[in-house]
């Protein structure tokens, strides 16, 4: 067994006469996951949130993953496996890792393998869980909300000229798809995970996929998880599946992402936990290190008098425009804006001075000025993606007290940034609301 948090050992599982790569990661009753579109078993846990979501998973199951034949680390295949080949390398699996009953997790194309082996193996099977999947892919007349024949044809040729360059994130992730960091892992992930020939194989596959007769013979109480507004796969289709699966359970999520690690991932948790266990586990909040950048644009309110209603507007979206690019630039994470205002984190001080400095300066060029707070310190990473702790209200308050176009830092961040370079003013002592005792101010030269 591989230690949750660490990439899990490799094994291969023997399906036929091929070899079938797979991991075993937790303890508990087995869950397998049926994978999707493309995996690697290494690849996947060099990005984080891959990492988190199958961490927490075996927090509560001894975790059974694999990657298809012709994908990842098993052996290469002349073509894009069938459903029927696939339910083959389940039961391989299974068997190889001394799996006689399991729970089955099927994300996206894995759902219908899932759901396939389910039907063919209910004695092998406690219960289903299907996110982001399908029984049929593309449309039919008795089927109008599949994906049409030329919105394949569209993904295909993008995908074809692209592919290995981080392509398609824009679908299957929305809410990453300006995270230059997940985007080189994400084309690292299609360079590795499958060839050209493969991905092509594997869509010429999509439109002969059809279960829908299979859904009215699932025995398994079944788990339909799916994102309202998934780009890749439509919302609809989760309906469906749950409409014909005697029994299920199923419920929908707010977000774009069809990527079921990225976004609110810890909701898909929440009620994959549950539905397995019958308890919901609350997980304690993640404390880092971390420097938080609070923004604020000055005299905001009279300028939007100024400037009227529809102008402002305007003004306000190329200034946020600005500022994410410089966020990007910088390497830092943006926890969300209050429109003339911005919330960030970053891994170093010196970034996030950099960064308050260049928003300062891009800002000023539509004519507007900005103040910006900067403090490094422990905080808590909560699961919606937003950050608590004492050292966000001490950034937000030194943020509150910098003139117009200065950018103020902590002590603490003047002493951790030494030696970089930069030069600071001082501001003397302050006391800042709801903190206690005296805090030494100072402002960046530039």
């Amino acid at each position: 067994m591989s230690v949750v948090g660490r990439a899990p050992e490799i094994h291969y599982a023997k399906s036929g006469d091929l070899n079938i790569a797979c991991s075993v990661t937790g303890d508990g009753p087995d869950l397998v996951v049926a994978p999707g579109f493309i995996s690697h078993l290494e690849v996947g846990w060099e990005e984080p949130s891959v990492v988190h979501f199958y961490s927490r998973l075996a927090t509560f199951r001894r975790v059974i993953s694999f990657d298809k034949r012709g994908t990842g680390l098993s052996d290469p295949w002349s073509h894009a496996p069938t459903l029927e080949e696939c339910v083959d390398d389940v039961r391989a699996v299974m068997d190889a890792t001394g799996s006689e009953r399991a729970d089955v997790l099927g994300v996206s194309e894995g759902g219908t393998m899932a759901t396939l082996f389910a039907a063919s193996h209910p004695d092998r099977v406690n219960a289903l869980v299907l996110y982001g999947t399908y029984a049929r892919l593309v449309e039919a007349p008795d089927y109008p909300f599949g994906v049409s024949a030329e919105g394949l044809a569209k993904l295909i040729d993008i995908s074809n000229k692209g592919w290995g360059e981080g392509v398609g994130l824009g679908a299957w992730a929305p809410s990453r798809r300006g995270d230059t960091e997940f985007r080189q892992w994400w084309a690292r992930l299609q360079r590795i995970a499958a060839s050209p020939g493969m991905v092509r194989n594997i869509f010429a596959l999509y439109p002969q996929m059809d279960i829908r007769d299979v859904l009215p013979t699932i025995q398994a109480p079944t788990l339909v998880l799916h994102r309202r507004a998934d780009r890749m796969v439509n919302v609809e289709m989760g309906r469906y599946l749950a409409g014909h699966i005697p029994g299920a359970k199923f419920v929908e999520f707010d977000g774009t992402d069809h990527l079921f690690f990225t976004g609110d991932a810890d909701a898909i948790l929440d009620e994959v936990e549950e539905f397995l266990t019958g308890t919901r586990t609350v997980p304690e909040p993640q404390r880092v290190l971390a420097t938080v950048l609070f923004t604020d644009l000055v005299s905001s309110t009279e300028r939007a008098v100024e400037l009227g209603d529809a102008r402002w507007r305007d003004v306000l979206e190329s200034h946020q425009a600005r500022v994410r690019r410089q966020l990007d630039r910088f390497r830092g994470h943006e926890i969300k804006t209050m429109g003339d205002g911005f919330v960030a984190t970053f891994d170093g001080p010196a970034r996030a001075i950099n960064c308050a400095i260049a928003i300062r300066d891009v800002v000023r060029s539509l004519g507007l000025e900005v103040r910006a707070g900067v403090h490094t310190g422990e905080i808590e990473l909560s699961g919606d993606d937003d950050i608590a702790g004492v050292a966000v209200h001490i950034a937000a308050r030194v943020e509150g007290v910098a003139p117009p176009g200065e950018v103020l830092v902590s002590r603490t961040v003047v002493d951790l940034v030494a030696g970089s370079g930069l030069t600071f003013a001082d501001r003397g002592d302050h006391v800042l609301k709801g903190v206690p005792g005296e805090w030494r101010l100072y402002a960046v030269d530039s």
